[in-house]
């Protein structure tokens, strides 16, 4: 089945609420006259969004670095056109490996800078367990910028999305049992669901056995799969443990549960840079990274992630299309 491509109308969406939100609102009455004068500051904001060669950047090179997944390519490639557009030389080195083969490369100066998570971070390189990373963003932020800063690593701010875990169902099982929008509505019906999860997550504190003790509740069955939504889709699974921004969740065939208890740490993301690539970055750079996260919501990464995993579509595509479809560049 051919699937639609929202992605215009979500970053439009998102766009204008961000200028609108910029300006605190207007609470004047439109002019009359129909759509034109409406149009105008529309392209007056389109326009002023446009990223603009910086004075000084065409003669500095950065290298920017990913792990090995889908989101993790796509966002490299936002932040490295995005730099590009601005003047800057910029080298890939992508699909490097886990997050400490990232972060290794990071500190040896191999690349510098790359996307991380801060649950991601504070969990695998400043040694917090699960349960004591923050459950609010900006907190677990920090507490990663710190720790980054000892490292001569700077973290620049972070995105509006995360990329967490959540439960997971489809729409046809979630209407079976109640209709569930958080995950504490499962418990009652929980000894009668399987649950699915990659291999290690059935003795993982921070997966089932977390999940199960916090919200009290046990699982029927537990089905070992990396393949998630073909087992929800097959019915092997009940439930499954998801990612926030899967692109499989653009289909609109599934249901998300809230975590109600907060029990997943935050997993938002921070460009995270060596500190004298910030020095070649400078003010007006960083303002420029900082500007193309914004429109990044879990809906659109959602979408972005699903322009590659579903359409197949090669991740500088979908990033090119995300920046043009947002106004940082030029093009159609």
């Amino acid at each position: 089945m051919r699937r639609s491509h929202p992605l215009f109308t979500l970053l439009t969406a998102t766009v204008l609420a961000i200028a609108f939100a910029a300006c605190g609102g207007d609470d004047e009455e439109p002019a009359a006259g129909g759509g034109g004068a409406a149009a105008e500051p529309a392209q007056e904001e389109a326009s002023s969004t446009q990223i603009k060669p910086i004075a000084g950047a065409e003669g500095k090179t950065l290298t920017v670095g990913s792990k090995n997944f889908t989101e993790q390519y796509v966002l490299a490639e936002i932040y490295a056109q995005a730099l590009e557009a601005a003047g800057f030389k910029v080298e890939r080195q992508l699909d490097l490996g886990s997050e400490i083969i990232a972060n290794k490369a990071l500190e040896a100066g191999e690349i510098d800078a790359y996307p991380e998570y801060t649950g991601t971070a504070l969990t695998s390189f400043f040694d917090v367990k699960t349960a004591d990373v923050p459950r609010d963003a900006m907190e677990a932020f920090e507490q990663a910028k710190a720790g980054y800063a000892e490292n001569n690593i700077t973290a620049l701010p972070p995105t509006p999305f995360e990329n967490t875990y959540r439960l997971g169902m489809t729409k046809e099982g979630a209407a079976a049992v109640g209709n569930p929008t958080k995950i504490s509505d499962l418990k009652p019906n929980a000894s009668k669901l399987s649950i699915n999860g990659f291999p290690e997550c059935r003795q993982r504190q921070d997966c089932l056995l977390g999940v199960q003790e916090t919200y009290d509740m046990k699982f029927d069955k537990f089905v070992s799969s990396n393949q998630k939504y073909q087992v929800l889709d097959s019915g092997d699974a009940d439930v499954a443990f998801v990612f926030t921004t899967d692109g499989d969740l653009a289909s609109g065939k599934y249901v998300v549960l809230d975590d109600d208890q907060k029990f997943f740490p935050p997993y938002n993301v921070t460009f995270a840079m060596r500190n004298d690539a910030v020095e070649k970055l400078g003010p007006e750079g960083q303002e420029v990274i900082e500007r193309v996260q914004k429109p990044l919501t879990e809906k659109v990464m959602q979408e972005l992630n699903a322009r590659v995993d579903v359409d197949k579509a090669k991740p500088a595509d979908a990033a090119r299309q995300y920046l043009q479809s947002a106004g940082f560049v030029g093009g159609s």
